[in-house]
């Protein structure tokens, strides 16, 4: 769609699923808002593309669990307005060695909340999950509101929507200079804008556009290898037998996560929660040594699920920006207050993206947030390191 003339409301940066649905809620509340997205769309070069992700409540700390209330509410709600199935309960099963801390702590998190929970013994989880092969003695945890999320069809119904709502998506305009002030003026490859306020959700670019602006945040941009296992007998780990989401805490370093056949018929979901660090515009390039983490799932495949084949079938890529902790940045520039930034969500925020948009429709409108945002603040690390100007 052509840009409208004049000043808008605002102006977001990145049409992931955090900038999409910051678009969403600034067009809800009637905002003239431009979403901007460098690459054509759809893409596959950031963190929002691939066909599902994990949808849950099972967390250690209570102010995601608490946000995710809010977001299952918002995900209904889009696919009402937009007639299309985002969604699938499936439950998810958690495993970890009897005493694991932070399985304790997730199921203390679930139970104060009233969530859904099942605590599952040994015994509980072969009768449970034939098809699961547990040799090492783990107990699990079934957070009953578990699923999946379609990604794909997510950002093509809230594009729908944010243009329904009268809102602009303008993709394949990369944006090569900003200039603060009120208004904030955005020149793109294409044009210049202004808005009275500015979004960034630029994911693993964030820095390169934070750097002129005179900081830098401590984000490390990593390569996943996003892994497909084929099943031997068609059906066995597949989202029509009701077979669960899988998140694995403490058989490897990081952790271990699966999500049962569904996106491709056959083939179940299995992925190790980091990867290698990497410039964003060099993620494509070949890799010529041999992978670890793809050496970590093939044995979590033989060791657990017999039932796949021991090699992936499929191989594909994302994006993860990962903050010191693993906790987002939602917060405005330290110097100029109507520059918003949202960063760092460290592989777990698509879930989390209809509250994170609204937090930063919140802030690039000088509303009071409704949530508690110390756990996002930018001033939790130390002082962003001054770019040059």
């Amino acid at each position: 769609m052509a840009a409208q003339k004049g000043l808008w409301d605002a102006i977001v940066i990145g049409a992931g699923v955090q900038g999409c649905f910051t678009a969403y809620h600034l067009a809800k509340h009637s905002k003239r808002v431009l979403l901007l997205e460098q690459f054509f769309l759809p893409h596959s070069r950031g963190s929002s593309h691939g066909q599902s992700r994990i949808i849950r409540k099972a967390y250690p700390e209570d102010f995601y669990t608490r946000m995710m209330e809010e977001c299952y509410q918002t995900w209904a709600q889009l696919e009402h307005e937009t007639g299309a199935r985002l969604h699938r309960q499936t439950e998810l099963l958690l495993l970890g060695m009897k005493g694991n801390p932070e399985l304790k702590t997730i199921q203390a998190t679930l139970a104060r909340h009233g969530i859904g929970h099942e605590c599952l013994s040994p015994e509980d989880l072969k009768q449970r999950f034939p098809n699961i092969q547990f040799t090492r003695g783990e107990v699990g945890l079934l957070d009953k509101t578990g699923g999946v999320l379609y990604a794909d069809k997510v950002l093509r119904a809230l594009q729908h929507v944010i243009c329904q709502l009268g809102g602009t998506v303008n993709d394949g305009e990369k944006v090569v200079e900003i200039r603060p002030g009120r208004p904030v003026t955005v020149k793109t490859t294409l044009k210049s804008y202004q808005a009275n306020s500015l979004v960034i959700t630029a994911g693993p670019w964030t820095n390169q556009i934070l750097r002129p602006l005179g900081i830098e945040l401590p984000l490390q941009t990593l390569r996943i290898n996003v892994c497909y296992w084929r099943e031997k007998v068609p059906g066995s780990y597949s989202v029509s037998q009701a077979f669960p989401c899988i998140l694995c805490l403490d058989l490897a370093p990081h952790h271990i996560y699966g999500l049962p056949a569904s996106e491709y018929p056959g083939l179940m979901k299995i992925c190790y929660h980091h990867g290698d660090s990497v410039d964003p515009e060099e993620r494509d390039c070949p890799i010529t040594s041999d992978i670890q983490d793809v050496h970590i799932l093939r044995h979590f495949v033989r060791d657990h699920l017999p039932g796949l084949q021991p090699e992936p079938d499929i191989m594909e890529r994302c994006m993860y920006t990962n903050t010191p902790d693993k906790h987002f940045i939602l917060d405005c520039h330290p110097n100029y207050d109507n520059i918003v930034i949202g960063a760092g969500f460290s592989g777990h925020g698509f879930k989390l993206a209809p509250v994170v948009g609204k937090i930063l429709y919140e802030l690039s409108m000088k509303l009071a947030p409704s949530y508690d945002l110390t756990p996002f603040r930018m001033s939790r690390f130390s002082t962003p390191s001054k770019a040059q100007l």
